[in-house]
């Protein structure tokens, strides 16, 4: 099995992660909405002294915040996912999908030996990279219910 081999040799720089955006523990949670619609990503790292501290996510806006009814002038620090579950640009990819899977999580940070974000890997690179794997899957026909006339394969 190819799709096997490749989840456990290939790594997550092979996903090519996104830079990740970063707000600071203090700042205001308005700021980090603000960022979050501007840039259209769903989750901000939080980083103090170049170190990662923490994750701000849509779920955090809305259990944390909005769902019990927190001041958005409130510091990310109080609403934050303290010390969020990480992978290396080294660490395979199916070693990040189990992280994902396990956490229920559809944004991982990326980090160095340091603990200073280098990117930010969404479930979404992960669906790409399967599909390269799949593509008569990512091919199918927009339409629901069109099906082909023709059979596939031999």
């Amino acid at each position: 099995m190819e799709l096997a081999r490749n989840l456990r040799v290939d790594s997550v720089s092979r996903l090519e992660p996104a830079a990740p955006f970063q707000v600071g523990p203090s700042q205001l949670v308005t700021d980090a909405v603000y960022l979050m619609r501007s840039e259209r990503v769903g989750c901000l790292l939080v980083v103090q002294q170049k170190r990662l501290v923490g994750i701000f996510t849509e779920r955090d806006l809305m259990g944390r915040v909005l769902g019990v009814g927190k001041p958005l002038t409130s510091p990310i620090s109080e609403v934050m996912t303290p010390n969020p579950i990480t992978v290396f640009a080294k660490d395979s990819i199916r070693t990040a999908i189990k992280k994902m899977q396990s956490g229920g999580h559809r944004h991982l940070p990326v980090i160095d030996e340091n603990n200073k974000p280098v990117g930010m890997l969404s479930v979404n690179r992960v669906i790409h990279y399967l599909a390269e794997h799949y593509p008569a899957v990512y091919n199918l026909p927009p339409e629901a219910g069109s099906v082909s006339n023709q059979r596939e394969g031999a």
